[in-house]
C-alpha cells in the first residue's frame, strides 16, 4: 500500500496567509515516517496581494488552479492512501475525489465545527466553506465540475463536533437528506461513530482544527480576536476527546484518507515575520 503525504498549503480559499505558514509547519509536526513521501502541491507563496471576488468566490482563479495542481500531483503518484496537510478545508476536494474513485464503499467523517456546505450566493466568498457541498455535487459548478469521480451522497457523511449552523446551511442539509446532530451540548457517542464506520469498508477523515475549543487550543481561527468570519462560533472539543475519537476511528475502520485543515498558528507566524525582518537572518 502506497501512502503519500500531500502538502497543500492553500491559503486563498480562506483569505489568510497564516494557512500557508501553518501547513508547512504542520508538515514538521507530524511524526516522521520515511515510508510516506511528502508530495508538494504547487501553490504560489503569499505576497500580501489582495485578490478579486469573481462570481462570489474570493481568488476564484487561484482556488481552481490549486485544486487542479493537487489533482495532478495525486494522479502522478497514484497512491492507495493520502494524508492531506492543509491549508484550509478546500484541500479535501482533490484527495477525497481521487480516493472515491479508487474505492467503492467509502464513508466520510467530517470532524468540524461547521458543515462546509455554503455557496457563493450565501455571502461568504471563501471557498473553504463550500468544499463538502462541492464533493456532494451540489456546490458551485466551477468547483464541482473539477471532480472526476462520482459524487458523495448524504448517507456517506457523518458530522462530528458540529456546532449551531446558519439557516441556509440547515436548509441545504435538510434538502439533501444529510443526517446531522448539533453537538453544542454533547458530542456523538463512541457507539454512534462506530455504527457509522461499520457501514463502510473504507473511511475518509476530514479534521478541521477549529473543532477544538479555542480557549484551550489557540492555533485556531476563533482564538484570534481580530477575526470576525461569517458569524459562526468556535469549537467545543478538547484535545483529549478528539484523541479518543480519532483512535476509535483508527481501530474500527480502514482509513484511506486523512485531511488536517485549518491549522492557524498565529503566534508562530508572527515570530517568523519578526525574524524575517531582521537583516542577519537574510544575509
Amino acid at each position: 500500500m502506497k501512502t503519500i503525504r500531500l502538502l497543500y498549503p492553500d491559503f486563498v480559499s480562506g483569505g489568510l496567509e497564516t494557512y500557508h505558514f501553518g501547513a508547512n509547519l504542520l508538515a514538521h509536526i507530524l511524526p516522521l515516517n520515511p515510508n510516506q513521501p511528502l508530495i508538494r502541491v504547487n501553490i504560489a507563496e503569499p505576497s500580501g496581494e489582495q485578490y478579486p471576488i469573481t462570481d462570489g468566490i474570493y481568488a476564484k482563479e487561484q482556488v481552481i488552479s490549486g485544486i487542479k495542481n493537487a489533482m495532478e500531483a495525486i494522479e502522478m503518484e497514484q497512491p492507495d492512501k493520502i494524508i492531506t496537510i492543509g491549508g484550509n478545508c478546500i484541500v479535501s476536494q482533490a484527495s477525497f475525489d481521487y480516493l472515491h474513485g479508487r474505492y467503492e464503499n467509502v464513508g466520510v467523517i467530517w470532524i468540524d465545527t461547521h458543515p462546509d456546505v455554503s455557496s457563493p450566493k450565501d455571502g461568504n466568498p471563501n471557498a473553504h466553506a463550500m468544499v463538502l457541498a462541492s464533493l456532494m455535487g451540489k456546490g458551485d459548478n466551477s468547483l464541482t465540475s473539477l471532480m472526476k469521480n462520482k459524487k458523495f451522497t448524504a448517507g456517506q457523511i457523518l458530522y462530528v463536533g458540529l456546532q449551531p449552523i446558519h439557516a441556509y446551511q440547515q436548509q441545504f442539509l435538510d434538502q439533501q437528506g444529510v443526517q446531522y446532530k448539533i453537538q453544542d451540548k454533547t458530542f456523538l457517542s463512541d457507539g454512534e461513530i462506530k455504527a457509522f464506520t461499520d457501514k463502510f469498508e473504507h473511511i475518509l477523515v476530514h479534521l478541521d482544527i477549529d473543532v477544538l475549543d479555542e480557549h484551550f487550543f489557540h492555533s485556531t481561527y476563533f482564538a484570534n480576536p481580530e477575526l470576525k468570519g461569517d458569524g459562526s462560533g468556535g469549537g467545543k472539543m478538547t484535545m483529549e476527546r478528539l484523541t479518543e475519537i480519532l483512535q476509535l476511528i483508527s481501530r474500527n475502520a480502514d482509513v484511506v484518507g486523512f485531511t488536517i485543515a485549518e491549522y492557524l498558528p498565529f503566534d508562530e507566524h508572527k515570530l517568523y515575520k519578526m525574524f524575517k525582518s531582521i537583516r542577519l537572518f537574510n544575509e
